[in-house]
């Protein structure tokens, strides 16, 4: 046998799902050269994969450093070709656990606002409760990662894209530093890289793809059911309380530390609020090593979802939303409304979630938090969504 034969059978090798629930992943090894290998595996459309390495099946599996760093799908297939050096001797695909899957969310009536009462800064106006119809849409599961935000801006710079920001921890983890403005040039891009047609435009004409720029959009600059699109606000609160009525959080009425990256505010020897059940104070453990620095994030999908199946609605990063931050004499007036955009004065936006800097009352899902959407900090983040309705 030649040392090409021995070293095909060495790294041939089937492999189970990484995440809780996957199928099995088979993958097949061919070469292409005295030091290249091709491996194909049988894939499903809109998934992302990894490729892992190591010298000895009794030493840890390693991620390869391929590019894009996630492998996604487009097809019923996927092929890598590398280079085999250094230790490489098994290889094996696995799930990634930052894939771009996105979750159906069912049309339907909830009460918007702070139920309780315990808002202490009126400046978040989050009454009165009053009622909201919204029609259904899908969003990301997961905040989007820094291994899809790369993998799209890389696209999009090359397709007349301009960005200012964008940077994580890891690339399971979630985007930060991201405007307002580049996360929704952003969603135009991934929308046009798939073939979508882009849901902002520079005018009410709607002819001119927004790409470059800060451009202070209007509600009838969007064509908003086509193309990834930044969550309205109301949209936003009713699919982070996953189909529970009247609760401060997406899984109920208080928090700890395995349910959400925050931070665990303790004066005195006193919880903050009495809502904060966490027996650890500060930062998150888990995410808080003493030897690092911030940005203390967390891998998307680290911690539990919510009744629809999103994760980290409350806390990691706080989420841009679409809707300008005013008075909000229609949405917190009482009246019941159908899918609203927010209201129309005032240059600031809406983020909500909190993040893994804020306290409890932050990551309430009523929360509400305001800046210009030039900004870009360590806490900032967002997902997409997509509309269920006709073009």
């Amino acid at each position: 046998m030649n040392s090409k034969a021995i070293l095909y059978a060495l790294l041939t090798f089937t492999v189970e799902g990484t995440a809780a629930g996957l199928p099995p992943i088979h993958s097949e090894i061919s070469f292409d050269g005295a030091d290249r290998i091709k491996i194909t595996w049988a894939t499903q459309p809109g998934e992302s994969y990894s490729l892992q390495s190591t010298s000895n099946l009794a030493e840890p599996w390693q991620d390869v450093q391929t590019d894009p760093p996630l492998l996604v799908a487009t097809t019923n297939t996927l092929a890598y070709e590398l280079e085999v050096t250094g230790q490489m001797r098994f290889f094996r695909v696995a799930w990634a656990r930052s894939v771009p899957r996105m979750v159906q969310i069912p049309s339907g009536t909830f009460e918007m606002g702070d139920a309780f009462g315990e808002v202490w800064a009126p400046g978040w106006l989050e009454y009165p409760v009053h009622p909201v119809t919204v029609s259904a849409f899908s969003m990301d599961a997961f905040e989007v990662t820094m291994a899809l935000w790369e993998e799209v801006a890389r696209w999009a710079l090359n397709h007349g894209y301009e960005f200012e920001g964008g940077g994580g921890r890891a690339a399971d983890h979630p985007v930060f530093y991201v405007s307002w403005y580049d996360a929704v040039k952003w969603c135009n891009a991934r929308s046009e890289r798939e073939g979508r047609v882009p849901a902002y435009y520079t005018s009410a004409a709607r002819t001119t793809v927004y790409r470059t720029g800060r451009v202070d959009l209007q509600e009838d600059w969007v064509r908003w059911n086509v193309g990834y699109r930044l969550p309205t606000e109301a949209e936003w609160e009713y699919a982070a309380r996953g189909g529970l009525s009247g609760k401060r959080f997406p899984w109920g009425d208080t928090i700890d530390h395995s349910q959400a990256n925050y931070v665990s505010w303790w004066e005195h020897g006193r919880p903050g609020w009495d809502y904060d059940v966490s027996q650890d104070e500060g930062f998150h453990p888990a995410y808080f090593p003493e030897e690092e620095r911030r940005p203390f994030t967390s891998p998307v999908g680290d911690l539990a979802a919510n009744g629809y199946g999103l994760y980290d609605m409350a806390g990691n990063l706080r989420e841009w939303c679409w809707d300008r931050y005013g008075e909000y004499d229609g949405e917190y007036g009482g009246t019941p409304l159908v899918d609203p955009r927010g209201s129309g004065p005032g240059e600031d936006r809406v983020l909500r979630g909190g993040s893994w800097h804020d306290t409890a009352i932050r990551c309430r899902v009523s929360w509400r938090h305001n800046a210009p959407p030039k900004d870009h900090t360590l806490v900032y983040g967002f997902r997409c969504v997509l509309s269920a309705g006709p073009p």
